[in-house]
């Protein structure tokens, strides 16, 4: 599933093609898809797909198309002190932007039926909290992943605000997943072909709507153990954080405050990002000649084309020339106000999340 939009170079122009597309609406959402660098979560040898609008699957790893997960957090409606439960967890990739919307004081669980799969989606959290450049600009709602099967969840289980489900959901699933949903709650899942959003509006009633037509892989049914029943899962704890915790969480935000306060006032603008320059198509003009006793269009450039081309080589030279100068990294202010505070350095570290950039 996917190839709705044009293969971007990099994360941005990928971006940029969703949000042309309309697969992208709302600034909290293309803010997250910015944040998150998808070419992150393929295996080496196969990052030059990754800016593609196209799904890809080594082995049990399996990211969703682009234009699909557009979709999913559109429709989830996401807002930050939600819970969130991600069915198929996967990579991460969708539980980590979810969680920067999310923000500190939300829940963000999935779980995941394969435990390599799992494994990695742990390394690249790992990853993106200590080395994505992005990580310092959000508050983060941490997922936690847990290995098993999404059908066999646990009956005691807390219910979530926001469910997303990765896989096929076979008609006689669709109340057991609606079950998990708190009322007032959204559960987006692919059912019966369809991207569905189903929002619960009382403890027995429910409101759909079809979002996508798509083709998703369909649950695997849960085995049985010895007593010929499926072992149950349980999910992560929701846990309530510690002194120590919130204390770093709101030290950050005063400093963010005070550095935003401080940019605003010396008249200096956030950083945008790059805005990708389109190259104008050439349009050809038909001329046509008797050869013989048939009449043939031949392409004939007017000079308007001629002025285009020119402009457009003009264009890539100067982007090539820019590519060869080196690029300065980008500044962290928010790091910097931390290693300036009058604080032991162990403290320091346990500021910045132990990161060394």
């Amino acid at each position: 599933m996917g190839g709705a939009v044009s293969a971007g170079d990099d994360n941005d122009d990928l971006i940029d093609n969703l949000k042309e597309a309309q697969y992208i609406r709302t600034e909290r959402v293309e803010q997250a898809f910015r944040a998150i660098d998808r070419g992150d979560y393929y295996l080496e040898g196969y990052r030059d797909n990754a800016y593609k609008d196209l799904a890809w699957k080594h082995g049990n790893i399996h990211l969703s198309a682009p234009c699909i997960y557009s979709e999913v957090m559109e429709a989830l409606q996401l807002q930050p002190g939600l819970s969130f439960l991600n069915l198929g967890s996967g990579t991460g990739y969708l539980s980590t932007m979810v969680g920067l919307i999310l923000g500190p004081f939300g829940i963000n669980h999935g779980i995941e039926l394969h435990s390599d799969v799992v494994e990695y989606a742990k390394e690249k959290l790992e990853s993106f909290i200590k080395n994505s450049d992005s990580f310092d600009k959000f508050e983060f709602c941490e997922p936690a992943f847990v290995v098993g099967n999404c059908l066999q969840i646990a009956s005691d289980s807390h219910q979530y605000d926001r469910i997303y489900c990765g896989a096929g959901v076979q008609k006689d699933h669709e109340n057991y997943m609606k079950i998990l949903l708190k009322v007032g709650g959204i559960l987006v899942m692919p059912i019966e072909d369809q991207l569905t959003q189903i929002m619960r509006t009382g403890q027995n009633t429910w409101e759909s709507k079809n979002i996508l037509a798509v083709s998703f892989a369909p649950l695997v049914q849960p085995s049985k153990n010895d007593n010929g029943k499926p072992d149950s899962v349980g999910l992560p704890p929701c846990a309530v954080r510690n002194l120590q915790d919130l204390a770093r969480i709101y030290i950050r935000r005063t400093l963010r405050n005070f550095i935003n306060d401080e940019m605003q006032a010396k008249g200096i603008p956030q950083r945008a990002p790059p805005k990708r320059k389109r190259k104008r198509v050439k349009q050809r003009i038909n001329t046509y000649v008797f050869v013989g006793n048939q009449l043939i269009p031949q392409p004939l450039d007017s000079e308007e084309d001629e002025k285009m081309e020119e402009d457009n080589k003009e264009e890539e030279e100067k982007n090539h020339s820019e590519a060869m100068k080196p690029e300065e990294p980008p500044q962290n202010l928010l790091r910097e106000k931390i290693m300036k505070l009058p604080l032991p350095e162990s403290l320091k570290a346990y500021l910045t999340y132990f990161r060394e950039k």
